[in-house]
């Protein structure tokens, strides 16, 4: 992971790679891996970075000591959350679900223990959601007198869909995991904690897979959320590119001869 080093090393998360899977740890487990206002913005920098690399199939994010992320920091409210710089900081929040959520590779949430606010943003704006036993999940906004951005909005609508999404932010109330498992939040629970050997499986599986053919799927689903002309056409010009890549001649060898295929991305 040498090329894509730099950009990567940021206080408060830990980042380490198998293979073609990146694991993203949030690292702040005195705080219940609570995000400050930096940490929004390298949150952001190093998804941005990993969606750049050609070599990266998968994304894995998570949390350390037991949980996945409380949301953002409260300690920081009277400073960075109120008044002029309140927009300041909001950019800063929607930057980071728009990176998690535009990152062209699939990205998974591991999570264990609480997953709240900003946290449960950055869940609902992964591709996928694996959780253990005993997480918990909630959306606190309106017990603090915030309002929930816009955009990180329409990742819980298309994670929880309208009406769940109207109860938890309007009550402020908490899913538990065989809960959140029923109303489709979550694509499955594992049998014990962590999370994230589960979650590496089911990145294992995707990275196998031929790169450039799931890029194109991510994209069409996207466009097709989302109704917009740009994301319809990005979706099809990938999908396109697919019939003249390596990948798909591989792939067409490797079923006449009955092996597994060994794709490269190109």
């Amino acid at each position: 992971m040498s090329e894509i080093q730099d950009g990567l090393v940021k206080p408060g998360f830990h980042v380490n790679r198998s293979g073609h899977v990146v694991s993203l740890q949030m690292a702040r487990p005195d705080k219940k891996n609570a995000l400050t206002e930096s940490m929004w913005l390298d949150l952001a920098l190093i998804f941005e970075t990993l969606g750049r690399a050609n070599d990266v199939r998968a994304i894995v994010l998570s949390g350390t000591g037991g949980n996945f992320c409380a949301g953002a920091d409260i300690a920081e409210f009277d400073t960075a959350r109120r008044g002029p710089r309140a927009a300041t900081y909001e950019a800063a929040n929607s930057r980071a679900f728009r990176a998690v959520r535009d990152c062209p590779v699939p990205t998974i949430a591991a999570i264990d223990g609480i997953c709240f606010g900003g946290g449960f943003g950055l869940a609902a704006a992964c591709d996928l959601r694996i959780a253990s036993p005993g997480a918990l999940f909630s959306v606190p906004a309106a017990r603090l007198g915030l309002a929930y951005p816009v955009d990180a909005m329409a990742d819980i609508v298309h994670a929880l869909g309208p009406q769940l999404s109207r109860y938890m932010t309007f009550s402020a109330g908490r899913l538990d995991t065989p809960t959140a498992l029923t109303l489709g939040f979550l694509l499955e629970v594992t049998d014990q904690p962590p999370a994230i050997d589960r979650a590496r499986e089911v990145a294992e599986t995707i990275a196998a897979n031929a790169p450039l053919s799931v890029r194109a799927s991510k994209a069409a689903i996207a466009a097709v959320l989302t109704n917009d002309p740009a994301d319809i056409a990005r979706a099809g010009e990938l999908g396109s590119a697919t019939f003249s890549s390596g990948d798909y001649e591989e792939g067409r060898i490797a079923f006449r001869e009955k092996r597994k295929p060994s794709f490269t991305g190109s």
